[in-house]
């Protein structure tokens, strides 16, 4: 597990991109659930950290084109992006966001 960083710099209901080990991460936090997706949109290369968050839908939404992808599989919900973006296990361990980058 990777320390990414403290879980009050990441504000509820937003998204943060971290580079961390070689890799490009957005880390979600919704309520006390935390999230940590590749940042990269499967379809064109945005960054998703700077997309819109769902909660309701435990989603993030690429800035460019628009479509959603699950926090939880990584797969998006409408083209133009098909493929899903890799999805890391997060939490938080005495303050800090943790992901798995293995």
């Amino acid at each position: 597990m990777a320390r990414i960083c403290s879980a009050d710099s990441v504000a509820d209901g937003e998204a943060q991109r971290f580079d961390v080990e070689g890799h490009r991460i957005a880390v979600i936090r919704i309520g006390e659930t935390v999230h940590a997706i590749g940042d990269r949109c499967s379809h064109a290369n945005y960054s998703l950290s700077d997309g819109v968050v769902w909660p309701e839908d435990c989603a993030i939404e690429c800035p460019k084109h628009f479509s959603k992808f699950n926090l939880r599989t990584g797969m998006p919900d409408v083209f133009p992006a098909t493929q899903p973006v890799p999805v890391y296990p997060a939490r938080v361990v005495e303050g800090d966001i943790e992901v798995d980058l293995s």
